[in-house]
């Protein structure tokens, strides 16, 4: 997939100064359709670079307080290192947001009017309603099905080249985070009427902040659906037999994830040692379980706050730097089998 790769990343920005043809040809990891994508709407190029920042920001986030999460790896040509070899839940999630990052890239270039190609969607004409009454439809929506009818054709132009189960897998949960960005679009308002009453309304659909994106595909990352190919090798079925739901709108994986302990140059694992955890929390930020009982370190530091804020007329805030003394717990390293030792 395009978007786990930095070279990628780095190259959008010098397109318009070398030339489209020139930097995508030098993009790796990019198929046929993919370049000639790229060579035809170069500007879009740039959209997506500026919104693979924002996916994998968010991706962190999400993940800040997991044994995984979402490390970037500086010396390796793709973000996340081997990691997204296996066909894990991680992985799954990965797909879907970057995928929902395309998408929420080029839908908000079309609205400003960055792009050549696209832009805001004035195709709502007329009166509609909702729960606080009628409205006339106005301005300019965000154009979503532009969005995601490029990423679609961008994104998953790899996978569709070959038919096997991780294919499969992308391609599903490529949907899923495209699908997660159309979820959360909102009507906004603008009132008309005398003092602003809001007797008269203009209304458009606009896009939620991309955060909203992220939490519904954390949580469908808990709820991950473990699956295998079927016989004719054309779709999945669920692993469980007992399964009753649909998996449409769920993330989807076909591998086990690695507990992320240690580090595990194969399955891309960075492990914990050194990662700061939470004395007191029972939750996957705790030391208990961020460092897979491995025990951890204490370290007492000097933290300097601002506080004692006082408001001055006009218009300015003073505050005082204080100091507090706070204790930080980081997980112990792994310890190495004795047997390796002996020489």
């Amino acid at each position: 997939m395009l978007t786990l790769h930095l070279h990628y990343l780095c190259a959008c920005r010098y397109i318009g100064a070398l030339g489209a043809r020139v930097i995508c040809n030098n993009i790796p990891g990019l198929v046929n359709k993919q370049r000639q994508l790229c060579q035809r709407h170069p500007d879009l190029m740039q959209s997506i670079s500026e919104g693979a920042k924002e996916w994998i920001k968010e991706c962190q986030h999400q993940f800040r307080y997991h044994r995984w999460n979402c490390s970037t790896l500086d010396r390796d040509h793709t973000v996340f290192g081997r990691v997204m070899l296996r066909s894990s839940r991680e992985a799954a999630f990965v797909y879907a947001i970057s995928s929902a990052g395309v998408v929420y890239a080029i839908t908000r270039a079309c609205s400003q009017g960055e792009l050549k190609i696209c832009n805001c969607d004035g195709h709502k004409r007329g009166q509609a309603k909702d729960d606080k009454g009628y409205f006339d439809w106005g301005g300019c929506s965000d154009n979503i099905n532009y969005g995601i009818k490029f990423a679609k054709a961008f994104v998953d132009a790899r996978e569709n080249m070959v038919k096997d189960a991780r294919a499969l897998m992308n391609l599903h949960n490529n949907r899923c985070g495209r699908m997660a960005v159309k979820r959360f679009m909102k009507l906004e308002c603008k009132c008309h009427g005398v003092s602003g009453s809001c007797s008269l309304r203009t209304c458009w659909l606009a896009m939620s902040d991309f955060r909203r994106t992220g939490d519904y595909l954390r949580r469908k990352y808990n709820t991950a659906i473990e699956v295998t190919m079927n016989q004719d090798k054309t779709g999945f079925m669920v692993a469980d037999k007992d399964f009753q739901g649909t998996t449409k709108n769920e993330l989807v994986y076909v591998e086990n994830s690695p507990d992320y302990c240690v580090r595990d140059r194969v399955a891309g694992s960075l492990g914990t040692a050194g990662r700061v955890c939470s004395k007191s929390s029972r939750g996957t930020d705790g030391c208990e379980v961020m460092c897979c009982g491995r025990g951890y370190d204490t370290m007492r530091i000097k933290r300097v706050t601002k506080c004692e804020c006082k408001f001055k007329w006009c218009c300015t805030v003073e505050c005082k730097d204080c100091e507090n003394i706070v204790d930080v717990h980081t997980c112990k390293p792994h310890k190495r089998p004795d047997w390796l030792d002996i020489t």
